[in-house]
């Protein structure tokens, strides 16, 4: 693994994938062609990108009762311990609505509206997800949507959902699913079919022609973010374990060959030895070929010359997932201003995240943590704002706000105020 001076040009960023001209066309045809069809488009398209004719696009109440006799009970109760962690910590994210009233009658305000529906896109075919599905349904029920939509591939051999993803959707309280994937799921979601009715927001993971339709869809339905390759930055000092740090770069890198995982540290004897412990475990790795072409391309060591510059080097990268792996890692916490989600200490791995503790593992990439933060109960609420004025209130404030009017052009706005003084 590369091990760099702080001199040397440092970033996770990567180049935004906007897809080739071509599959931008193909994404463009495909939710053209959803729109004028219908569930016609959705079977066509299923039977060409999975290889399956279906009858029924919707998961039948009868398959999510297969699925949960064929996960194991010990999976099962994981999954629902999961859940709750999830659950929890989301609750504890809700905000209720207010007003104040003020001596002269006015009141003002803020109403706080759940969604009226979103969907939640699972990657799928020849793999399954059941966290995705957790970490999206969850806080969109504990904000208060009523309609929960998933869509996901069919496995190509069987034409069914994996069972872990149905039993995860059952247990995370989503029970209107559909076996369709890929860019034509994205355009049944945003503008309906005879069997999806469209939602108000997307929001999941999913391959370039998923992504290219959510950004084309954008604007007639909102969506999450356009998430790019997982990343994770580790800040360590010298009591570091290179054995745990090397895993914990690779459990990123494993992900994608453009995943990125970099080490931050003012110790150079810790980058050594990261550094040949990376080459020892990535031999030993399942996803071997996947994560060296990350580590190769996207993995780097970054040696600094003190905690304070290893500290403004980790905000400058502003990383998905930050792991601190210092003696007091508290200490540090407090000056860390942007990354997606941050794990203190040697005993708070990156999966723990991924998995069961309870905080979102859908997170800002690219950067984009410097501005974004991650999925959360507010991502499936909206705001509006209450104003009451008393008759007082207004003759107080009308010369003012008629002049504020004036200043912009805009005489009907004055009058507006205007024309309620003269009664």
């Amino acid at each position: 693994m590369r091990i760099l001076k702080i001199d040397d040009q440092i970033s996770i960023k990567r180049s935004v994938d906007n897809g080739t001209e071509e599959q931008r066309a193909i994404v463009k045809k495909i939710i053209e062609t959803v729109r004028q069809n219908g569930d016609q488009a959705l079977k066509e398209y299923t039977e060409k990108f999975d290889g399956i004719s279906l009858d029924e696009l919707k998961v039948p109440q009868a398959e999510i009762e297969e699925a949960l006799s064929q996960v194991d009970g010990e999976i099962l109760e994981i999954i629902r311990e999961a859940a709750e962690n999830i659950r929890s910590f989301h609750e504890k994210q809700l905000r209720p609505s207010w007003m104040t009233t003020e001596e002269n009658g006015t009141v003002l305000g803020q109403k706080i509206t759940p969604l009226d529906s979103v969907g939640l896109y699972v990657p799928g075919g020849t793999a399954a997800y059941p966290s995705s599905v957790l970490m999206n349904v969850i806080p969109a029920k504990v904000a208060g949507v009523k309609r929960i939509v998933i869509t996901s591939p069919p496995d190509k051999k069987t034409g069914k959902l994996p069972p872990a993803v149905l039993a995860a959707a059952h247990i995370a309280g989503a029970e209107e699913i559909y076996k369709v994937g890929g860019a034509q799921a994205i355009a049944a979601l945003a503008y309906g079919t005879e069997s999806v009715r469209p939602v108000d927001k997307i929001t999941g993971p999913g391959n370039i022609y998923v992504a290219l339709a959510k950004r084309e869809v954008f604007g007639d339905v909102d969506i999450d973010m356009i998430a790019g390759p997982s990343e994770i930055a580790i800040l360590a000092d010298e009591t570091a374990q290179p054995d745990e740090v090397a895993a914990d770069l690779l459990s990123q890198a494993e992900h994608d060959p453009m995943a990125c995982a970099v080490l931050v540290t003012p110790s150079s004897a810790l980058a050594e030895a990261v550094s040949a412990e990376v080459e020892r475990q990535l031999a030993e790795l399942p996803r071997q070929e996947i994560a060296a072409g990350s580590i190769r391309n996207y993995g780097a060591i970054y040696v600094t010359e003190s905690m304070d510059e290893a500290v403004e080097t980790v905000n400058s990268l502003a990383p998905e997932h930050l792991e601190i792996l210092t003696e007091n890692p508290m200490e540090l916490l407090g000056r860390i201003r942007h990354a997606g989600a941050i794990f203190l200490g040697r005993f708070s791995p990156e999966p723990v995240g991924d998995y069961f503790a309870g905080p979102n593992h859908v997170l800002p990439t690219n950067g984009t943590a410097r501005f974004s933060s991650p999925l959360n109960v507010e991502d499936f609420q909206k705001k509006s704002s209450i104003l009451l004025y008393s008759e007082k209130a207004l003759k107080d404030n009308a010369e003012k706000i008629a002049a504020f009017a004036r200043l912009e052009g805009l005489e009907a706005h004055a009058r507006s105020i205007e024309t309620r003084l003269r009664k």
